[in-house]
């Protein structure tokens, strides 16, 4: 088994013992996007749909399929998962793109700038890989590329106000080794691995100061018992 194998494997582990919540964030990413389009006025075109760090789409191709949308775009930095992407999607009735780059790339293209503006912006447990000042750059970018009443969906780990990287990282690190004992022991390592090197959570409190001094309206939508993964609901202001 390769490399990415062996990690995606890791995380398929985690989504599947809904170790972090993957369960109620996409029950609750389906029941926001249902009050969204409820409310939409009647005759409003069908919405664009882009997805920053799609993944395989395992949770969240039902929901998609049942979405009255005119395009979805799904973005991910690992090209071997669009593939994945693509298959559990499946058939549906709007055009699909699969793409393969990074989520602030795509939000800083110029080029893209002549697009209409997207509806629908979403993205899971992606954005902590960026810099807190790429982070704020991203807020910025998107809110210059989201339609008038669009929605951005953005479920992620986040750290408690104040609390440092480190702390969250020995935080987290202890949950793993305490509580999933699902994983076998190279899929904790997979998983911790990661966490250390990679993973920079925002600070709650900061980030929704720098969202709404973007522009963004801010609201929380679910928080899992671990003050970590969350759901933000942010939409222009």
């Amino acid at each position: 088994m390769d490399l990415f194998s062996q990690q995606w494997a890791s995380y398929r582990a985690v989504v599947e013992h809904d170790l972090m919540g993957h369960r109620a964030v996409a029950a609750t990413t389906a029941a926001t996007l249902e009050l969204w389009f409820a409310a939409r006025p009647e005759g409003a075109r069908a919405p664009r749909m882009v997805d920053l760090g799609c993944g395989d789409l395992a949770l969240l191709a039902p929901l998609l399929h049942r979405l009255p949308l005119s395009s979805y775009t799904g973005l991910d930095l690992t090209a071997e998962v669009l593939p994945l992407a693509q298959q559990a999607l499946g058939e549906v009735s709007y055009p699909c793109r699969w793409v393969e780059g990074d989520l602030l790339g795509w939000a800083n293209d110029s080029a893209s700038d002549d697009e209409e503006p997207v509806d629908i912006l979403h993205s899971a447990f992606a954005i902590h890989h960026l810099s807190d000042q790429e982070k704020e750059t991203l807020l910025q970018r998107l809110r210059t590329r989201i339609a008038p009443g669009g929605l951005f969906l953005w479920v992620d780990v986040f750290r408690e106000p104040g609390e440092s990287r480190n702390a969250y990282v020995q935080r987290y690190l202890h949950r793993i080794a305490s509580s999933w004992p699902q994983l076998s022991a190279q899929q904790q390592e997979h998983v911790c691995h990661h966490l250390a090197t990679y993973d920079n959570p925002a600070d709650r409190g900061t980030i929704e100061a720098k969202a709404i001094a973007a522009g963004w309206q801010w609201r929380w939508a679910w928080n899992s018992t671990h003050q970590a993964e969350a759901m933000a609901v942010l939409t222009p202001a």
